[in-house]
């Protein structure tokens, strides 16, 4: 009955999409307010409506109904209660009804704001909104139906509902396959939702891009409505980028939190332009450039956003993220042209009207930095592009799988990444209009000596621990100078301006810049930002150039070294965990220098149907991670065992720094107690308030 229901109540919404596209276009060309505002009502059906629909596939996933075929797939009776509710979109049906209803949220909520001063955008926000759930509405209805029900035939023969003859019956099984080992770990509950409140929150600028090109209002109103929903969408991003990061950290088991897999990078892709589209509206803001730009970039973003799902769930990818092979494919290269080629219409159409009104005067202007910053990311947005999509091209013209593995990638986006690290640094300190080579030196003297003084304790560190010295020595030298050195400046920036305001207003240092975080949260919150990409850029050094790893397999007693550390195997113990899963469970003792540190214990998963899972043991300090592996356990002497050692120097500050880049990103998107004056403020020049005070 609930399955019925659901699919019932998701085609009746779909109905109802469809009517305000066209409820809307109308009520557009007629010039009928009546119309426009009957779009928006129907559109905002759509969220409570979905969220009927949501609700009965939760309660098939709780209840165990087998005979639904989704629920067969994705739970099974052993799994707790809060697994069975998030595998709503652990698999591909569920997902596809999951990122529907994430957009009927969003869509609702936009289309509460008040409208007085931008009503002409109504209509074309409410077809963006609703084109989009039309779109993944459909392939839930059409293609991927998470109620799809079981049926058996007179012979036994157990058959979908889709392909069932008039003379089946409906079938239980008496439990399901259960939900992916690889998926049960925390991060991977929170990591899809997250990158799906990105992908879904960009939507809303993208909308509002499509109506200023449509109406012809190309002004930078639409930045300023949609500034703080770009931000948002940029932190969910962000945030599922990391929870990733965490979560093949914890439990792929190959001592990394970055593989460069396609579908790791199907969803930084996004990630990237939606970065260079943040940085660009910021100058369309202040000085009234790169208006062409800003429109690029948000409809590159949602259409890499579209892209990225593709990628994701149509089986064209061999990948541990990916799901199977499905039929939804045509349909999202379909939808991503045609949204591709409509958006670049309208841009084309518009072009002359996106004329800047300002004139870059200075290369070493703010504005210009910020424009190579750009090209940067779009730079390593082509080179992600192209080795995801070259073994595609690749199997279609030869016939054979071509792999584009790490080294690419690190190769030719490492330099680019170091000067835009470097940028970071150099940026703050120019001036908006105009920066000369004198001014900017100025400006950047204090930092470079405090940087090239830290980097003689860095030198010295390594002279007197030679050990760790490799072939990556002289290119983590230049790494380590490029993020100390953005580091300073970001610092330099926050004590300035404090200091400034301190002096002026005779307050506490602290308070000072309290209160100026608080009068320009954007700004403050940029740099907060900084200062973690820095200390993520440390951990990422660390990890990448100085990671070193040893195998071995040890009788109990033997012992095995590592930079500086000694592991022993002590005992190895087996059992049945209550969800079913045979456990193998080492214990080794880590010392060094002779000095008892601790007891780690890895594992070795094997659940029911065959799945396996690693678990690492990991002693984390500030300084390094030894992450400890059960590898290739085959059950035959537990007096044997095999291990795989990782030593993995500074990865925490990557944790570390991501605490403080959401940090900073969660001050920068915290809405102003009067957004609107903030708006109507951040144009004034720079020469008129004084510096270090506010902006």
């Amino acid at each position: 009955m609930f399955a019925t229901f659901g699919y019932g109540v998701l085609l009746l919404t779909f109905l109802m999409a469809l009517y305000s596209i066209g409820a809307s276009l109308f009520g557009y060309f007629r010039k009928d307010q009546k119309w426009v505002e009957s779009a928006r009502l129907s559109m905002l059906l759509t969220f409570p409506m979905l969220s009927l629909v949501s609700a009965s596939l939760i309660y098939l996933l709780v209840t165990g109904n087998f005979n639904v075929k989704f629920v067969y797939e994705v739970t099974n009776r052993a799994m707790p209660l809060y697994l069975k509710i998030t595998s709503w979109w652990g698999g591909q049906a569920g997902s596809l009804l999951f990122w529907s209803w994430l957009m009927s949220a969003f869509a609702t909520a936009v289309t509460f704001r008040k409208w007085a001063r931008d009503r002409e955008f109504l209509p074309w926000v409410v077809i963006v909104c609703s084109v989009t759930m039309v779109f993944f509405m459909g392939l839930s209805i059409f293609f991927e139906n998470p109620f799809e029900t079981f049926w058996q035939t007179m012979d036994g023969q157990i058959v979908p509902a889709l392909f069932r003859p008039t003379n089946a019956i409906p079938f239980t099984a008496p439990d399901g396959q259960g939900l992916n080992p690889l998926l049960r770990h925390p991060g991977m509950i929170i990591h899809p939702p997250m990158l799906y409140l990105g992908f879904v929150s960009f939507v809303i600028p993208f909308a509002f891009a499509i109506a200023a090109l449509a109406t012809g209002r190309t002004d930078d109103r639409w930045i300023r409505i949609t500034r703080r929903w770009a931000l948002w969408a940029w932190l969910f991003l962000s945030l599922g980028l990391v929870l990733g990061g965490r979560w093949a950290y914890d439990v792929l088991g190959w001592g990394g939190y970055w593989g460069w897999d396609p579908v790791e990078i199907a969803a930084f892709m996004p990630w990237l332009s939606g970065t260079a589209f943040l940085h660009s509206v910021m100058i369309q803001e202040k000085r009234g450039l790169l208006k062409h730009w800003s429109m690029i970039l948000i409809i590159l973003t949602y259409c890499l956003v579209i892209f990225g799902t593709f990628l994701t769930r149509s089986g064209v990818l061999s990948s541990v993220h990916a799901f199977a092979q499905s039929a939804i494919g045509p349909s999202f290269f379909t939808f991503i042209f045609v949204t591709f080629v409509i958006s670049v219409a309208l841009l084309l159409w518009r072009w002359a009207d996106l004329k800047s009104e300002n004139q870059m005067t200075s290369m070493l202007s703010r504005e210009a930095l910020f424009l190579l910053n750009n090209l940067l990311f779009i730079s390593i947005l082509v080179i992600c592009f192209w080795g995801v999509i070259f073994p595609l091209i690749s199997e279609l013209a030869t016939g054979q799988k071509v792999t584009v593995g790490p080294p690419f990638y690190e190769r030719a986006t490492g330099p680019l990444f170091a000067t835009l690290v470097l940028l970071m640094g150099i940026a703050p300190l120019s001036a908006w209009g105009h920066s000369t080579i004198k001014t900017l030196g100025k400006a950047v003297w204090k930092p470079l000596v405090a940087a090239t003084l830290a980097m003689a304790g860095v030198v010295t560190y390594f002279l007197l621990n030679r050990s760790i010295i490799n072939d990556y020595f002289p290119y983590a030298l230049i790494g380590f100078f490029v993020v100390i050195f953005s580091a300073f400046v970001t610092l330099y920036e926050f004590w300035r301006a404090a200091n400034a305001r301190a002096h002026a207003q005779n307050e506490n240092i602290f308070l000072a810049l309290w209160r100026l975080a608080g009068r320009n949260r954007r700004r403050y919150g940029g740099y907060t930002i900084h200062l973690g990409v820095v200390l993520m850029a440390i951990g990422i050094i660390g990890i990448e150039m100085f990671q070193t790893s040893t195998q071995r397999t040890m009788k109990i007693g033997e012992s095995m070294e590592i930079a500086g550390y000694t592991i022993r195997y002590d005992s190895l113990a087996q059992f049945e965990h209550t969800d079913g899963r045979w456990v193998t469970r080492a214990e080794v003792s880590v010392f060094r220098d002779g000095k008892f540190l601790g007891t780690l214990a890895p594992r070795y998963d094997l659940y029911p149907d065959g799945q396996p899972m690693t678990i690492p043991g990991v002693r984390s300090t500030v300084v390094d991670d030894l992450y400890v592996l059960l590898v290739n356990w085959e059950g035959v002497n537990a007096q044997v065992a095999p291990f795989k050692v990782y030593h993995n120097p500074l990865v925490n500050w990557l944790w570390f720094g991501a605490i403080i880049f959401i940090f900073g990103t969660l001050v920068a998107a915290w809405p102003d107690k009067d957004p609107e004056s903030v708006a109507v403020s951040a144009r004034k020049p720079r020469e008129t308030v004084p510096a270090g005070i506010t902006d």
